[in-house]
């Protein structure tokens, strides 16, 4: 058995052939990759609800009125903070840079250390071996994430966004209508 490349810390765009619902024009930033499988979350599908609303204990996280973002089809009811942390030592899990997770409950003096902070619904997860078949099936595209691409101010335009930033190859794709059948 060959090792696996690590993709901590690089975002998975969703490509063409991917049409499952939880996935579709989806990026996803992967927290963790080893042997066993892969988590991460979905950077780029907002939510109508508040965190204030849904997560009050989590509300001196983020922004008065942020939005809780929808981190995967894994445990929707849990909540997954991502944050952007002054000292990343404080982070349960580093995706990449000053970027990672808070783990287990979240205590009161955390906010004091976090600069930025984005709080999901849930997460994405890949068996052993599933997310490797999954990129020999091309069903992702792979790129390095960047603060900017976790933080986003327009979520909403993420995938086409990356896409464009990717070159001249993936201009026409960044095109694609979310329905093809519809154009």
């Amino acid at each position: 058995m060959t090792a696996i490349v690590n993709l901590r810390g690089q975002l998975l765009i969703a490509g063409p052939k991917l049409f499952d619902p939880n996935f579709r024009r989806t990026v996803v930033l992967i927290g963790e990759h080893n042997d066993d499988g892969a988590i991460g979350v979905g950077l780029n599908r907002s939510s109508d609800v508040a965190v204030r609303e849904a997560a009050p204990v989590l509300a001196p996280l983020v922004g008065e009125d942020d939005a809780i973002f929808l981190g995967g089809p894994v445990q929707p009811q849990a909540a997954v903070v991502l944050a952007e942390f002054d000292d990343p030592g404080v982070a349960g899990l580093v995706a990449f840079d000053s970027i990672g997770f808070l783990l287990g409950d979240v205590p009161a003096e955390a906010a004091s250390g976090i600069r930025k902070a984005r709080v999901f619904a849930g997460y994405a997860g890949w068996g052993e071996g599933q997310l490797e078949q999954e990129l020999e099936e091309d069903s992702w595209i792979l790129e390095a994430a960047t603060p900017e691409d976790v933080f986003t101010a327009d979520p909403d335009g993420l995938w086409t966004a990356i896409l464009r930033r990717k070159g001249p190859a993936y201009r026409l794709l960044s095109t694609m209508p979310f329905d093809p059948s519809l154009n």
